[in-house]
């Protein structure tokens, strides 16, 4: 059986619960009909406080992993593998983790448990067999951040959208839809039920911030439009969105991995520059909001909004009406850190949290959650709204009928990351029609060399003759990069991140917003001459056209 089917299985006739009819296994307590508030209040404090806890774990597989890995488990939750941390702790969810070098967000990564589809497939499915063999039989939340562009874990052998400012360029939101459940789709057939995406931060003026592609854009009402369509996309296929990262990390120029950006805007600014993405996303009936480490001046000043019971419970739940899950950003990170690892827990919870992510330590943030109920410090009805809103949500997940491995990578993704790709190529300065660059061409990149060999790739299926050297020069300028990193021979400079670079580019301008393969392809055809640059830039370039060609 796989996770999929273990999460979505259950039993109507009470005397059948905790066998699978098919014989494989125990199923989940999660029936249809079954009142979540109610099973939440029958469950132990251990199994209530573990409902809370989203960590990671090391290894592969479920239940045989390297010695290496064992003993880092060990050292992390107490257990050898990530089977046993299920159980030892009751756990709610699980995240499954990968770092690339042109990953912003790596560092909090401290290992690497995703190689392909099949592989995930198994070990999701032994998480969830895991879980489902406990005397509460509740199915877990099993997540990872899969935004496509720069923070995509899975990469190898499943469909790959380009970045979310691609599609803000597209600007069509049934595009959107189309391409993530194509996209979620995919996911549930390998067993994640949690996607921590889409972005909903909206891009400040600054070329400094540091979201970047990750955003649809710096217009609030077309990136609501946006975030909106991706979260029901993403759930149409049973896969549980989620928006990121409350109250809004696009007008930040620092990085909360490392520090605590502060959010200085008036009330005003916020309510109308960064909070539409998430009222949209509470409109879709998004599964979960993030709550990021930002220092909210008009707000809490000084406190963290993940810690904020002023940002999450006045303002989220409160003024904004959510009332679905609230998980907090990464616990690892450095201004969650501040605190120790149970300290943090019990704190991220009181301020209106309601999973924990990836805590430093999973042994003392349990034991710090556990002691606080117990004490009366963090009051066990609190703990049951949380526990409740977490059943609500993977019984809502165990209701959508999954597919199977066979759709992985199949026509219907690679179609839906084509169109996106296609449709946000822009062209900001040169010829409107006819090929962009004749003759041999070479491709020079900073900070692309992926994206660099795919392009390489198809120019030579569209016909083109590549060179290593001589030829026209084609630029390509990634993420995180300047006008240092601009080539003054270029024929004609791409921007695969937001285009703010090309404001001091000579020649012939271009914007893809991603250096995914299907980019690099749709890229390849308008640089020949078979394609035209539709797209607009989604953010404003001072002296620079929205587009060459309307």
């Amino acid at each position: 059986m796989t996770a999929l089917a273990l999460l979505a299985s259950g039993c109507t006739d009470e005397g059948k619960r905790g066998a699978d009819p098919g014989g494989s296994g125990p199923v989940s307590a999660l029936v249809a009909g079954e009142d979540p508030a109610a099973l939440a209040g029958r469950l132990s404090d251990e199994e209530l406080v573990g409902q809370l806890l989203m960590p990671y774990a090391y290894g592969n597989a479920a239940d045989k992993v390297s010695s290496g890995s064992a003993a880092a488990n060990r050292n992390y939750a107490g257990a050898s593998t990530p089977a046993e941390i299920v159980k030892k702790y009751h756990l709610g969810g699980l995240i499954l983790v990968s770092s690339s070098a042109d990953d912003p967000t790596a560092g909090t990564n401290k290992t690497t448990n995703v190689e392909s589809p099949a592989q995930v497939a198994k070990l999701t499915t032994g998480l969830q067999q895991a879980a489902l063999s406990l005397p509460a039989r509740l199915p877990l939340l099993i997540g990872t951040d899969q935004e496509y562009g720069q923070v995509t874990r899975v990469r190898d052998g499943i469909v790959q959208l380009p970045a979310a400012l691609a599609f803000g360029a597209a600007g069509d939101p049934g595009l959107t839809e189309a391409a993530w459940k194509a996209a979620g789709t995919e996911l549930a057939a390998i067993g994640l039920n949690v996607d921590f995406a889409p972005d909903a931060d909206v891009l400040g003026t600054q070329p400094g911030g540091v979201i970047g592609s990750r955003s649809f854009g710096s217009d609030p009402a077309k990136v609501a439009t946006q975030v909106a369509a991706a979260v029901r996309g993403l759930q149409a296929a049973g896969v549980a969105a989620t928006v990121k990262h409350f109250p809004g990390h696009g007008h930040t120029t620092t990085d909360s991995h490392s520090t605590l950006p502060v959010l200085s805007q008036n009330l005003t600014a916020l309510e109308t520059a960064d909070l539409p993405p998430f009222t949209a996303a509470r409109d879709a009936g998004v599964g979960l909001v993030m709550s990021g480490h930002l220092d909210v001046k008009a707000i809490d000043p000084g406190v963290p909004a993940s810690f904020s019971g002023k940002v999450l419970t006045d303002l989220l739940r409160g003024k904004l009406g959510y009332d679905g899950v609230v998980v907090t950003d990464a616990l690892n990170m450095a201004p969650a850190e501040q605190w120790g690892p149970g300290e943090a827990a019990v704190r991220a919870i009181l301020a209106g949290n309601d999973v924990l992510l990836m805590p430093p330590s999973l042994s003392a943030a349990y034991k710090g959650l556990l002691d606080a109920v117990k004490s009366g410090r963090l009051p066990k009805q609190r703990v049951v709204e949380s526990v409740t809103r977490i059943l609500a949500l993977k019984q809502r997940l165990g209701a959508v009928p999954k597919q199977d491995l066979g759709v992985v990578d199949g026509p219907d993704g690679k179609n839906a990351a084509r169109t996106a790709a296609a449709a946000a190529v822009t062209l900001l300065r040169g010829k409107c029609s006819g090929a962009l660059v004749t003759g041999p061409v070479r491709v020079t990149a900073a900070g692309a060399d992926t994206a660099k060999g795919w392009l390489e790739e198809a120019l030579r299926g569209a016909g083109a003759e590549v060179v290593p050297q001589g030829g026209a020069e084609v630029r390509l300028v990634g993420y995180g990069r300047g006008s240092a990193d601009l080539s003054s021979t270029a024929t004609v400079t791409v921007a695969l991140d937001t285009p703010y670079v090309l404001g001091s580019a000579k020649g012939t301008l271009l914007a893809t917003y991603s250096g995914s393969r299907a980019s690099m392809s749709a890229l390849a055809d308008v640089l020949v001459g078979k394609a035209k640059a539709p797209g607009r830039t989604p953010v404003p370039l001072p002296g620079l056209p929205a587009t060459a060609c309307s």
